[in-house]
């Protein structure tokens, strides 16, 4: 089913409009409607957006988030600044891998009456005034002649929300076909798939048996690999598995012949990752 996207800088109305969309898809559609936001995270958002590092996580999750929910069964809507037009474009290569419809819905509220309410909140869902103008700054506006922006629906403070153009957009027209860079290709052979599985699940375990001796800034060394896992921070299960099943994804439509390389290319995949 459909994915819309909100963006906008911070403080500028997205979550109202997401509010709006969730109730008219809901009752006037009865469509179900799952909502994914940087608040249903539970994220400090001062220190997420001050630190490059943990914003990437969170924005790697709520991709995640997004790629498990995209389903015959729900709209999904993704509440967040969205503000990077690459993160945009992966989203969209998501979303047409999935052969569904999406949209972008631009929050285009002004910079200083986005102040103005950012300022009103209160003290724990405030953005702090240095994090606020950082944000607005580093804003990547989405264009309509952009494939991963469009459709485009561009929302100012007082408009209001075009539903029946948005359900259109959604729900009548086609969704795009995947293409030579989304589409999953052959697999060289029969038995690569099994031993994508195997290899990637035996570095797993290694990389979480490693972890009760080792600390940051040592090595973890993999049998039959060359390269080594750069350990630089205690890693969980839950994140292992989600870079597992995307180097999973990639390699589907990349395979390679030499299987032998597999446990290389995943450590490499690892340390590019996690930097």
């Amino acid at each position: 089913m459909p994915f819309i996207l909100i963006c906008g800088n911070p403080s500028c109305g997205k979550s109202r409009r997401t509010e709006e969309l969730k109730k008219y898809f809901e009752n006037e559609q009865k469509k179900t409607v799952v909502v994914f936001s940087d608040h249903n995270t539970g994220v400090d958002r001062n220190k997420v957006y001050a630190d490059s590092k943990e914003e990437k996580i969170v924005r790697g999750n709520l991709k995640s988030s997004v790629q498990r929910n995209l389903s015959k069964e729900t709209i999904t809507i993704l509440d967040s600044l969205n503000y990077i037009k690459g993160f945009r474009y992966e989203l969209y290569c998501v979303t047409k891998e999935c052969q569904t419809t999406q949209c972008v819905i631009f929050c285009d509220t002004s910079k200083e009456l986005a102040s103005e309410w950012n300022n009103s909140r209160a003290e724990e869902e405030k953005y702090l005034q240095q994090i606020f103008d950082g944000l607005v700054q580093r804003f990547e506006e989405p264009r309509s002649n952009n494939r991963w922006d469009s459709p485009l629906f561009v929302i100012q403070k007082d408009d209001v929300l075009p539903l029946d153009a948005i359900s259109d957009a959604l729900l009548k027209k086609k969704a795009p076909a995947p293409n030579a860079s989304t589409a999953p290709q052959p697999l060289s052979s029969t038995n690569f798939l099994y031993e994508l599985d195997k290899t990637t699940q035996d570095v797993v375990g290694v990389i979480m048996g490693s972890q009760k001796t080792c600390v940051p800034g040592d090595n973890i060394g993999v049998s039959g690999a060359t390269d080594q896992l750069q350990y630089t921070r205690p890693l969980t299960l839950a994140e292992l598995q989600r870079l597992r099943r995307q180097f999973i994804t990639y390699m589907k439509m990349h395979p390679v012949s030499n299987h032998a390389q597999l446990t290389n290319m995943f450590i490499q995949y690892l340390n590019n990752t996690l930097k």
